[in-house]
């Protein structure tokens, strides 16, 4: 039986990014589920080494079927020690999924904004010898309680829990590490119309592109660190 991770997409417009290169890369194997597009949502058998959940611009609140279906499958991977990721709405999943709440956060967040480590032994874990400020790129209106017994990786200015790990497998983002340049110009462009507005907290479609390539790059090394880690225990 060849063993695989299974990748979540929420959106039409959206695409593994830099975990399905990291993933390929590495010759990991793995199979795309878009529940939104009737896809079914599997229930966990063997064949699964890791599950990932991407972004979306549903609430993991919404009384919508395949999101219940997939906070299930959440809690038999929790149940049997199967290997979790989520970005975003994904890592908001994996939160109801614990039994924590997702919640308006104090502000929206959007663009590229600064993370800041916090201190702890799974921080050096899981982020390694990256700088203690990194580059990170958001997009979100809700944030996630932080459950008993995960331990909180890294902070924004405007977003306090910002990543979680929780055991040694289970790892969930409220920002987007997985951006490449292609997907990242995808969705400025598409979604241009609503990028004017601006705050400390909301950057705008031109702040967004100013040192996209230089931002991007950055961000990709943060991804290298945290998908390394993570694709570490998986069950090949």
């Amino acid at each position: 039986m060849t063993k695989q991770v299974l990748i979540f997409l929420h959106m039409d417009d959206e695409h593994p990014g830099y975990i399905g290169h990291y993933l390929k890369r590495n010759n990991i194997p793995y199979r795309i589920v878009r529940g939104y597009q009737g896809d079914p949502i599997p229930t966990l058998d063997e064949s699964m080494a890791g599950l990932v959940f991407m972004g979306g611009i549903m609430s993991a609140n919404d009384d919508i079927p395949w999101i219940k279906q997939e906070i299930e499958l959440i809690r038999e991977a929790l149940d049997n020690n199967v290997s979790l990721l989520g970005h975003c709405l994904g890592g908001q999943l994996i939160t109801v999924a614990l039994g924590y709440e997702v919640t308006a956060n104090p502000v929206e967040e959007v663009g590229w904004h600064y993370c800041h480590k916090q201190p702890g032994r799974h921080t050096e874990d899981w982020l390694g010898d990256l700088d203690d400020t990194f580059i990170m790129f958001h997009w979100h209106l809700e944030t996630f309680a932080l459950p008993a017994e995960a331990q909180l990786l890294f902070s924004s200015e405007h977003c306090h829990n910002q990543a979680y790990c929780y055991g040694d497998n289970v790892l969930a983002m409220q920002g987007h590490v997985e951006m490449t340049e292609p997907i990242l110009v995808e969705w400025i462009t598409q979604w241009k119309s609503v990028l004017i507005d601006q705050s400390p907290s909301v950057q705008n479609y031109v702040q967004i592109n100013e040192q996209l390539k230089a931002n991007i790059t950055a961000l990709n090394e943060v991804a290298e660190q945290l998908y390394q880690r993570w694709a570490s225990t998986l069950a090949l």
